[in-house]
């Protein structure tokens, strides 16, 4: 049987802040991970990192006392994303993410390959969080390059609740979503919100701690 999953426990203050390791230099990342690992909960590793250095960064940062939020956001047939799922595992991070868009077998596969994974193993099962909507995109992307007719807010909240009925612990959001998503979604589910770099991208939807705080929720 997998140990007790990592959504169960007590969240301390330093627990709830993740800081991204947005940059393409180990020695960086890993100084970062010394310096601040009593600090913060986690550490996010991305495309960027992740892409230039492999699995051996996120080896590296737990090793160095560090956990890791790996930021891949798979995005597949459910097949490969439950071989993805179960590698996330066997890499010992405490969060991965996925696509809600993916669709529900697909988030159900993630979640229930992670899970055997684990058992096999004999280690924690991570948090699995589904990224409903992309922060960068608005109504009017959504409708002009997706192709979906209801809201923004309407299309999050279907995601959301799909994500739950899958079996993944919580989404991430943007700040404006998050009390919506509290009177949608029942039960223990977790949304940290994402925070996009001052000046990248589009406008999509603002992601400020004045935003998250009106949400009463603070920052992750």
């Amino acid at each position: 049987m997998p140990k007790t999953e990592t959504s169960t426990r007590t969240v301390a203050a330093q627990d709830r802040l993740v800081l991204a390791l947005d940059i393409d230099d180990r020695e960086e990342a890993l100084a970062l991970v010394s310096e601040l690992k009593a600090s913060v909960g986690m550490f996010k590793v991305g495309h960027q990192l992740f892409t230039a250095y492999g699995p051996d960064i996120v080896r590296s940062i737990t090793s160095a006392g560090g956990n890791v939020f790996l930021d891949l956001k798979y995005h597949d047939i459910p097949n490969t994303v439950a071989k993805a799922a179960a590698e996330a595992v066997k890499l010992g991070v405490s969060i991965f993410n996925v696509h809600a868009l993916g669709g529900l077998d697909m988030m159900r596969a993630a979640a229930e390959s992670a899970r055997e994974a684990a058992g096999k193993q004999d280690l924690p099962v991570p948090l699995i969080l589904a990224v409903t909507v992309l922060t960068s995109m608005d109504d009017a992307a959504i409708r002009k390059e997706l192709k979906i007719n209801r809201s923004l807010r309407r299309e999050v909240a279907h995601l959301a609740r799909l994500a739950q009925r899958a079996g993944l612990h919580g989404v991430v959001a943007s700040p404006q979503e998050i009390s919506m998503l509290r009177r949608t979604v029942r039960g223990r589910f977790v949304i940290p919100y994402a925070r996009r770099t001052a000046g990248v991208g589009r406008p999509g939807r603002p992601e400020t701690d004045h935003d998250a705080g009106r949400s009463g929720r603070g920052r992750c």
